[in-house]
């Protein structure tokens, strides 16, 4: 039987690997901007009402302009999910949210991709922004102090 158990077991794969580009691994690029579209339902239409229903359509509205929504409207089996952390980040404002709820939000939000971790587990990556020049700039400093991948230093050396 394979170590670990679960699926977060062991490191995730490194797509700028040498290993993760024979496998075709790539992440799925999120806009930085994130999504304009809109939300394709209302929270009404997948949670029955809440002690708050207003701050939990303000939140559900919030949460479809991340960019992380360009992927959860491919993906309708999802927003239920989204949904529930939509009810339990309103529930984690109140006063007196306990440790238990602040670790289901938590949990939650990396199912639905609002972490680092989760976007790893999904296999998504924020897109650079590459309208701002300020951006450009970061970009082009990160990738000059970057160390190379696997495969670029993988070079063919000509044979005398």
């Amino acid at each position: 039987m394979p170590s670990g158990g679960h699926g977060r077991s062991g490191p995730r794969p490194d797509p700028n690997s040498l290993k993760s580009a024979t496998r075709g691994l790539a992440y799925i690029p999120l806009p930085a901007a994130g999504y304009s579209g809109g939300s394709p339902c209302a929270i009404d239409d997948i949670l029955i009402p809440a002690p708050d229903p207003r701050r939990e359509r303000e939140v559900w509205e919030m949460a479809w302009t991340y960019p992380q929504a360009a992927a959860w409207r491919n993906e309708p089996w999802r927003w239920h999910t989204v949904a529930m952390w939509c009810r339990q980040a309103v529930k984690c404002e109140l006063p007196g949210s306990s440790a238990p709820d602040m670790t289901a939000l938590r949990q939650m939000a990396d199912q639905i991709g609002l972490t680092p971790a989760g976007l790893k587990e999904n296999g998504w990556k924020i897109a650079p922004d590459v309208a701002s020049p300020a951006s450009t700039e970061t970009a082009e400093s990160a990738a000059a102090t970057k160390a190379p991948s696997a495969r670029d230093r993988l070079k063919l050396v000509s044979g005398e």
